[in-house]
């Protein structure tokens, strides 16, 4: 079986496929609160998924990392206009340290292709 990494560094890969799976590295981004964070970060989870093939109809798995969890229904609020209602993946939302404290959401994407 192949492994396909996208866009590797030296620490990381942006994406892996797998066995007709993508895992992506979280995805984070820059923003004055989390609406905005969490718009940026699922445009990038769209154009990672996007390369190999694949879309937010095909997500399986995602964990949403949020550096305070009363941030949750912000976040949701554009999750909810983000996601494919008609194929909703699981979900976990946990509140974590994120990289830095300029971060606010991080979303980690497993997809099928």
């Amino acid at each position: 079986m192949s492994i396909e990494r996208i866009n590797p560094g030296a620490r990381m890969s942006a994406a892996v496929v797998h066995d007709g799976t993508v895992y992506l590295a979280g995805q984070v981004a820059e923003g004055a609160g989390v609406e905005e964070q969490s718009r940026a970060a699922l445009a990038l989870v769209d154009d990672l998924l996007a390369q190999v093939g694949s879309d937010r109809s095909k997500l399986l798995s995602v964990t949403v990392y949020l550096a305070d969890m009363a941030d949750f229904a912000g976040m949701n609020s554009v999750w909810e206009t983000w996601i494919d209602t008609a194929n909703p993946p699981a979900r976990a939302t946990v509140e974590a340290k994120l990289a830095t404290p300029d971060y606010l959401v991080e979303f980690s994407v497993i997809a099928a292709i």
